[in-house]
């Protein structure tokens, strides 16, 4: 049951082949022999088996109906608490479900367990101070990316159908990338962010985390309120961009070796591949995510907390008792007096620079006439654990965080649809991701189109 996708979880209960009840128990037992993985925050047994039993006595309708969703501990939920992963927030318990709990209830889920995560979503190693590390299924001294680590790692390792994360800069697509399962950021609006502990309203957006398209599909019709189906069109009808710049620079040799050959198997499946130049990317620390990321973090979590006063914490309050390291030096930067001089840097980059990377972007679609762009999720293959600040590659020493959310930040800041799919494992036994991204809107044929690439992807090896 553990290796059952949540269409197939559905389809078993519907049937009645299986109870709820029963397919919780089998997750919360596997859950226990993973504890090493430390991918929940909050894991309540009695709660997960309550919910269950409602579902088997009929209480859950619609069509998800006792299907246990794991969400990432940013997404507030009334009947467990909402933490961030962070110990200023132990004992939030919002008193209204976010908004994509709302919609994922009504469709007769439940809400399963929270998630650990890189604290306050800060990060991209999950390697979180508070609460322990989230570890690889596949090599638990490696990271399983982040900041929606927990999610990537438990739905890798069969602790869960599926997981709801929250993507900023990369932090479902990375997780799903390092832990081999598929990840989706939608564009950006189409999921309802209310009542989910914010980084930047410009850039963030729930995502869902499973292991199929499908399923990822069913998932974002669900929360979209739209009819569950996809027409796979034929690979010879799909048009895929091959960037000439930015996204194929420095790769790690495991992922460079892969990203070709299922390259190669794509145009021998039909697939039509054509390099294209994409205009207005630049690399993450010259790129104009990180004043929109710092400068609303201030302004939003402000915000969430003066909504939220069952938190009981103010901005100044919550940074000062984060635990991580990393995440304590750069969120101290929002309460120091030069701060304010920041305000010209995010005012150029949501007027100016923002609009000349969509533009630029939309024009590489629109001009080549393709259905996506293809490249790999990340240029390298997961970290160890304690590699915070910096990673080794090709030889250099590179700062950490921008070296992993290097392919994925451009699609983020332009709030572009993306999907990563697992395309194997390194030599090394790590997984790597390839990312499909499509223009803006078009998330139903990006899912689509993934849908194609994937049944021309071998299966991945299960951890």
């Amino acid at each position: 049951m553990h290796q059952w996708t949540a269409r197939q979880v559905v389809s078993e209960l519907a049937k009645k082949r299986v109870s709820a009840v029963e397919y919780a128990t089998f997750l919360l037992e596997r859950a226990q022999a993973w504890s090493n993985l430390n991918a929940f925050v909050t894991l309540d047994h009695d709660h997960a088996l309550s919910e269950a039993r409602n579902a088997d006595s009929g209480c859950s309708k619609g069509p998800f109906a006792g299907l246990p969703i794991a969400f990432k501990d940013a997404i507030g939920t009334r009947q467990l608490t909402t933490t961030a992963a962070t110990l200023a927030l132990r004992n939030h318990r919002p008193s209204m479900d976010a908004q994509v709990v709302t919609d994922l209830r009504s469709a007769g889920a439940f809400v399963y367990g929270k998630l650990n995560m890189h604290e306050l979503s800060y990060g991209i190693t999950s390697n979180n101070q508070a609460h322990g590390p989230v570890r690889n299924p596949y090599n638990p001294d490696h990271i399983p990316g982040g900041s929606s680590g927990g999610a990537g790692a438990a739905v890798a390792a069969g602790l869960a159908p599926v997981a709801i994360g929250t993507d900023t800069g990369g932090s479902v697509r990375i997780p799903a990338a390092l832990c081999g399962v598929v990840g989706f950021r939608p564009s950006i609006g189409r999921y309802s962010q209310v009542g989910i502990i914010p980084v930047s309203h410009t850039r963030d957006t729930a995502g869902p985390l499973a292991r199929s398209v499908d399923d990822v599909a069913m998932v974002d019709a669900a929360i979209t309120g739209i009819p569950d189906q996809l027409e796979t069109p034929k690979p010879s009808t799909i048009r895929l961009g091959l960037p000439n710049n930015h996204y194929l620079d420095n790769l790690h040799p495991d992922t460079r070796n892969l990203f070709e050959t299922r390259l190669a198997e794509l145009r021998h499946a039909g697939f039509d591949i054509v390099g294209v130049d994409v205009g207005g990317v630049e690399p993450p620390l010259e790129s104009c995510g990180f004043p929109i990321a710092m400068w609303e973090t201030k302004t939003d979590l402000t915000a969430y907390l003066k909504a939220h006063p069952e938190a009981g914490v103010s901005l100044e309050g919550l940074i000062e008792a984060a635990t991580s390291a990393d995440v304590k030096v750069v969120l101290s930067g929002l309460l120091a007096p030069e701060f304010e001089d920041m305000e010209p840097a995010y005012h150029d980059a949501i007027k100016m620079r923002r609009p000349a990377l969509q533009s630029g972007l939309a024009d590489c679609f629109a001009d080549h006439r393709i259905d996506a762009l293809i490249f790999p999720t990340t240029i390298l293959p997961a970290a160890r654990i304690g590699e915070d600040e910096t990673v080794s590659l090709n030889g250099a020493a590179l700062p950490t965080f921008p070296t992993f959310i290097h392919n994925t930040d451009p699609g983020s800041i332009a709030g572009l649809p993306g999907i990563s799919l697992p395309a194997g494992l390194s030599p090394g036994g790590l997984p790597i991701g390839i990312e499909l991204d499509g223009p803006a809107g078009t998330d139903r044929h990006l899912l689509a189109v993934a849908q194609a690439v994937e049944r021309h992807l071998p299966p991945i090896t299960h951890p």
